[in-house]
């Protein structure tokens, strides 16, 4: 019988409970653990056991890979290539350059997830084979202590090991919907090693009672400012994995909105997407309320101060440059690069009149969804926003847009500023003026931006390729989960279930506040208590405040919006920028479509690898592919 790759890796292992005197090599399993050894020769060393249970780790994606590659390194499924794959970014690479005008199928679609299976099943092993290993001979002749693995150790290693189990199953549910539960290792000597899919609501709930379970267990909190700690996950992370699955499962994709899906069933007939159940946004809340509760005192929006008033500008900036305060979750694995060398985000999002390539190109459409200065969106009455003419004055404080500054882009939010580079905006260290028409070093000649724009946000202001004396690289962690994420899934879940509830304002008002705009009161009160007003408002704000970190790709599908017109979450049809390859400023500031997107339902999930379901009897296929 054919079988699926998750499992003919089992046997090619030897990874089961019963075979633990069997010789292989497992570097199969983990890189770390070099030689033929037999499972009773890991888990009996206290050294080897730990590096297998590191290797576990090995599925959590870096959020700031999401360029191209690195010298070594691809991007990964679980890395962060979506901006390309929505309305927020067109990359000028490889698959980020080609599938979103051509579309992709299932043998051909990039940065598959499967491979979390590895990982599961390396965190199966161990905890069916993980002890406490004893001190023996107290101290070696050296005088150094003999090492061990003792109770608290032993508790704390397993407790990462079933959160991480859990957590892959989310990343998993999060791109293909429902997908088989792998929670034990299985016997290569039984007849049948298929597998059929596990339905969402079973998926969702294995990976809420896991987080449940493991929570108590895990570090109540621990500093992300000590390197060794970026990774580890804590019970702020368990209850926020929970948090977050909730929602997913609450929202139209997952919970009776998608018509294909809710045919979908087993080969056995098991019905895999469930009919719609208005009360699993409650169930959302009360997670989303748990976690909010017990951050308190843990973590905090970061804010920065000049003179006593909260500076939006460096706040949104600084946020990105360390470790702080609002920071869940990190990892240590970092893929900004160097602005002199490899394919790091650095090189290929800076401009190539600075030294980068230049070719990481921002769309028009998450352009025209920043808000304006006085909290509106640019087509509100009274937003001031203008597309005729340029600015006569110099807008404070420095960093946002000079006279001679195109309207578009002038009395624009803080957090487009620190987003997005825009023809005529100045580049910090050499204080150079960005320009993207032809003979101003960024034009089409070579390495350059289709779209007219280039990423901004996250990049270091100290970095520079020309001035000799600046640093070529910065190293700061990337983040996995922040505050502000769950401040606005709050508010979204509460307006679910109560769009009178004033919470929903204030946790949207939070995010706005020290975004430097005014709360919803001031800039539209109209909207408050409108259940419908309120969830466009906060999907507005979700897309502003998190663009480029990997959220809005699963937003536009979870909410089913992506079918929309231009500009409203549309992910297939025409996508705009500025008139790349213009020579004056007048030819140059001109919506112009550069390309036209596919999407069809089916993209509403990613497909299963084709190779998977050619191997498997059991597994069925996501709709439309």
């Amino acid at each position: 019988m054919m079988k699926s790759k998750i499992y003919k890796a089992l046997l090619l292992c030897c990874i089961i409970i019963s075979m633990g005197s069997c010789s292989k090599n497992y570097l199969n399993v983990s890189d770390e653990l070099a030689g033929q050894l037999t499972l009773d020769q890991i888990f009996s060393t206290p050294a080897n056991a730990r590096a297998f249970h590191r290797n576990i780790f090995a599925g959590i994606g870096t959020s700031s890979a999401m360029v191209f590659q690195l010298s070594t390194t691809a991007v990964r499924g679980v890395d962060n290539p979506w901006p390309a794959f929505t309305d927020e970014n067109r990359n000028q690479q490889g698959a980020f350059r080609v599938e979103p005008p051509a579309g992709f199928n299932a043998s051909s679609a990039p940065f598959s997830r499967w491979d979390l299976y590895l990982y599961i099943r390396q965190a199966n092993v161990f905890m069916a084979n993980a002890k406490i290993i004893p001190r023996v001979g107290g101290t070696s002749s050296g005088g150094t202590v003999a090492d061990a693995i003792e109770e608290p150790e032993y508790k704390k290693l397993m407790a990462q090991a079933r959160f991480l189990r859990a957590y892959y199953h989310y990343l998993l549910f999060e791109l293909y919907g429902p997908v088989p539960i792998m929670d034990k290792t299985v016997n290569p000597n039984d007849a049948d090693l298929d597998f059929e899919r596990n339905s969402v609501d079973e998926v969702v709930n294995f990976v809420t009672k896991e987080m449940d379970a493991v929570a108590p267990d895990l570090d109540e909190y621990i500093s992300l400012t000590d390197i060794n700690n970026l990774g580890l996950p804590t019970k702020g992370v368990a209850l926020a994995v929970k948090a977050k699955i909730l929602v997913l499962a609450a929202s139209p994709l997952y919970n009776g909105g998608f018509a294909e899906a809710m045919a979908l069933t087993n080969k056995s007939g098991k019905k895999l997407f469930p009919a719609k159940d208005d009360n699993k946004w409650q169930k959302a809340v009360s997670a989303l309320q748990d976690f909010i509760n017990f951050s308190v005192g843990k973590y905090d929006l970061y804010r920065e101060f000049t003179a006593g008033v909260l500076d939006p500008d460096k706040s949104i900036y600084q946020l990105f440059q360390a470790m702080n305060s609002e920071v869940i979750w990190a990892s240590g694995n970092e893929a900004y690069g160097s602005i002199s060398s490899g394919d790091g985000m650095v090189r290929r999002a800076t401009p190539r009149s600075q030294g980068g390539y230049g070719n990481v190109g921002p769309t028009q459409e998450l352009v025209d969804a920043f808000f304006m200065k006085n909290g509106k969106s640019i087509n509100d009455p009274g937003s001031g926003y203008s597309e005729v003419g340029f600015s006569t004055v110099t807008e404070v404080p420095a960093g946002r847009s000079e006279a001679g500054t195109f309207n578009m882009y002038v009395n624009r939010e803080p957090r487009f500023y620190a987003s997005i580079v825009y023809h005529g905006k100045r580049w910090p260290v050499t204080n150079a003026l960005i320009k993207f028409t032809k003979g101003n070093g960024n034009d089409i000649a070579s390495n350059y931006s289709i779209t007219g724009y280039n990423m901004y946000k996250r990049l270091n202001r100290t970095v520079s390729q020309s001035v000799t004396t600046a640093p070529k690289t910065f190293y700061r962690p990337s983040f996995i989960f922040r505050l502000a994420e769950f401040y606005l899934l709050y508010a979204e879940a509460l307006n679910e279930v109560n769009p009178a509830d004033p919470k929903i304002a204030q946790y949207v008002d939070l995010v706005r506040e020290r975004a430097g705009i005014p709360k919803w009161s001031v800039s539209n009160p109209a909207i408050i208590g409108n259940q419908a007003l309120q969830r466009e408002a906060i999907r507005k704000e979700s897309r502003v405040e998190l663009c480029f970190e990997g959220q809005r790709y699963f937003d536009v599908r979870r909410w089913m919006i992506a079918e929309n017109a231009s500009g409203q979450g549309a992910q297939g049809g025409p996508f705009y920028g500025m008139n790349v390859g213009a020579e004056t400023d007048a030819d140059f500031l001109k919506r112009t479509q550069y390309e036209t997107r596919v999407f069809t339902r089916a993209y509403y999930l990613w497909p299963i690898p084709l190779a998977e379901i050619q191997k498997s009897t059991k597994l069925v296929q996501n709709p439309g592919w």
